[in-house]
């Protein structure tokens, strides 16, 4: 079994509002308009179900911090220290919203992964009219 690694991968969001990209990360409706096709959840909103085509995967929310960061572990995983957390934070400089993205790969997979983060948040920027 290979290691997964940690990576951290982060996105400058432009003019979005604090509000709206945390409704993207945190709302199973903000999600469906960019990180899956469908989302939804359980009855006390602690596990996700992301649809992809004909696949799905569940998602527990692992951690939240309002309008801050929240933090995912995929339930199919046997890695039970590895999860995804969308963190949100300002600039100093810029006063920007960043978007900093964890999440845990194989080496050999991590490229791919990343590339994947990158369009999934082109799609994201998209939604959200801040290209």
């Amino acid at each position: 079994i290979m290691l997964k690694e940690k990576f951290h991968i982060e996105f400058t969001m432009g003019s979005a509002t604090l509000a709206s990209l945390w409704r993207m990360i945190s709302c199973i409706e903000g999600l469906a308009e960019w990180f899956a096709d469908d989302v939804s959840a359980n009855e006390d909103d602690t596990i996700f179900t992301f649809y992809w085509g004909k696949s799905d995967s569940e998602a527990e929310i692992i951690s939240v911090r309002t309008q801050q960061s929240i933090r995912f572990h995929w339930v199919d995983d046997e890695d039970d220290d590895s999860y995804f957390e969308f963190q949100l934070h300002k600039l100093e400089l810029s006063k920007e919203i960043a978007l900093q993205i964890t999440d845990f790969a194989e080496p050999d997979e991590k490229a791919d992964a990343i590339a994947l983060w990158e369009a999934q948040i082109e799609e994201m920027k998209r939604q959200l009219g801040v290209l």
